[in-house]
């Protein structure tokens, strides 16, 4: 399936959240995510699916000034 994450369109076999971020190498406890612009709850992504052309925001935490 294709979905578009952070605004690039990419092919995947993940049909959840959390399936998702394993597969994009996404790990830790810092990340916050949003599926066609709502953001899921943490405990939601295990059972949070995904469909075709889904679009998937992953935010991460910088540094900088």
């Amino acid at each position: 399936m294709f979905v578009t994450v952070n605004g690039e369109r990419r092919k995947v076999s993940a049909t959840r959240i959390d399936a998702l971020l394993a597969e994009l190498d996404y790990h830790g406890t810092h990340l916050a995510v949003a599926l066609n612009y709502d953001v899921v709850p943490r405990a939601r992504w295990a059972e949070t699916p995904l469909k075709d052309d889904d679009a998937v925001e992953i935010l991460t935490p910088r540094q900088g000034g």
